[in-house]
């Protein structure tokens, strides 16, 4: 290429060889050390990326835990395009069937608990026995951005470049808690896949427990050591939604104080009313950053696991799960049609000011609001 050809067209057409501006061809010009036909030899081959696939392939790909395909399934049901949310319901009818055989476990915790160092440690140790993990975690999100502060793929590196685990960050996109609503088809998805354990990190504040408690087999309370100071700010509903405890961090100078806590614990269950029928909640300590005492809180889990598939309390919790998610589904959609309808949002912002500024009282206004919403059907 001359140095006439290598400028741009709007480059002045009597410019010197000073003149800065030359388009350059990067790695492949030669430049910087390497030869042109040296880059071309050694360049790795191209994939193409295909962007329109059938429903068929799509099927395909998750049934045959094609990772790629599996996340682009799950941000297709994460998303509130209607084109997005049709194509979503075919897919998770297709799936249905090769669903329902993971352990579903949800982990909360304190801050500071180490939720992600506990999940990282197990994932890596059932991926070492041959089990595939898929990790759904719930990140703190923005307020403004409506994204994820921190990606669970970087907390978990290490689990991150595990081939039998799959890790999806999700922001909460403003719903209870900070659980995504779609959590539950991301499970199915995942269950599809092939993957024998769902661990679902929730962010630990409010009411996303409650919401993940209804989802999952069994419940992981991550605590640290001082369990009296814990339960200061910790509401005991919390701890009668747990199916195990784990007092984390229980290693060097800390391990002695968390085995004080363990027994401190296990006292305080003695009067809680256990979360699952047949079954009795007990406190162990770990060291998610050791690895140490993974294997036997494993081992506790699948004995929760054997109970209660024996006791039949698993099959009766999943239907209850199902009911449940119809409710849920249904209020979340009356609740959208709502606010999305022209009246209500026309009168809304009058409405809101007239009941700020003690015109109207809230129930009438509602009245109102609803008497609008019946009156012109959309």
């Amino acid at each position: 290429m001359t140095d006439k050809e290598s400028r741009p067209e709007w480059a002045p057409e009597n410019a010197t060889k000073g003149f800065t501006t030359k388009v350059m061809k990067g790695v492949e010009g030669g430049h910087d050390g390497f030869s042109d036909s040296a880059m071309k030899s050694s360049r790795l081959p191209v994939t193409p990326i295909k962007r329109g696939l059938s429903l068929d392939e799509v099927v395909n790909g998750i049934l045959n835990n094609n990772r790629t395909i599996l996340a682009r399934a799950i941000t297709l049901v994460e998303s509130n395009a209607y084109k997005h949310i049709e194509k979503a319901q075919q897919i998770l009818n297709r799936i249905l069937p090769y669903t329902g055989k993971a352990l579903r476990i949800g982990i909360t915790g304190v801050p500071g608990a180490g939720k992600s160092t506990f999940i990282e440690a197990m994932g890596s140790y059932l991926c070492g026995l041959g089990l595939r993990v898929a990790v759904l975690a719930v990140d703190p999100s923005s307020s403004i951005t409506g994204g994820s502060v921190l990606g669970d793929k970087t907390r978990m590196e290490k689990l991150s470049r595990e081939k039998n685990a799959f890790i999806r960050p999700s922001p909460s996109g403003g719903t209870l808690g900070g659980v995504n609503r779609k959590t539950r088809e991301t499970m199915l998805l995942c269950e599809a896949a092939g993957y024998d354990v769902i661990l679902i990190e929730t962010i630990g504040v409010g009411q996303s427990e409650v919401v993940v408690r209804s989802m999952v087999d069994m419940f992981a309370l991550i605590v640290l050591t001082g369990a009296g100071d814990d339960l200061q700010g910790m509401k005991k509903g919390v701890m009668e939604l747990a199916d195990i405890i784990i007092v984390n961090k229980a290693d060097g100078d800390n391990e002695q104080r968390a085995l004080i806590a363990q027994k401190e614990y296990s006292q305080i269950l003695h009067y809680l009313r256990p979360s699952t029928e047949g079954w009795e909640t007990k406190a162990y300590t770990c060291s998610g950053y050791y690895g140490k005492g993974i294997d036997v809180i494993w081992e506790e889990m699948k004995n929760f696991e054997a109970n209660i598939k024996a006791s039949g309390v698993l099959e009766k919790r999943r239907e209850s799960q199902v009911r449940e998610w119809i409710y849920a589904m249904i209020k979340d959609q009356l609740e959208q049609k709502f606010f999305n309808h022209s009246e209500v949002k026309k009168v809304m912002p009058e409405i809101e000011k007239d009941v700020i500024t003690g015109k109207q009282p809230v129930t009438q206004a509602v009245k109102f609001l609803f008497e609008q919403y019946e009156k012109v059907p959309e």
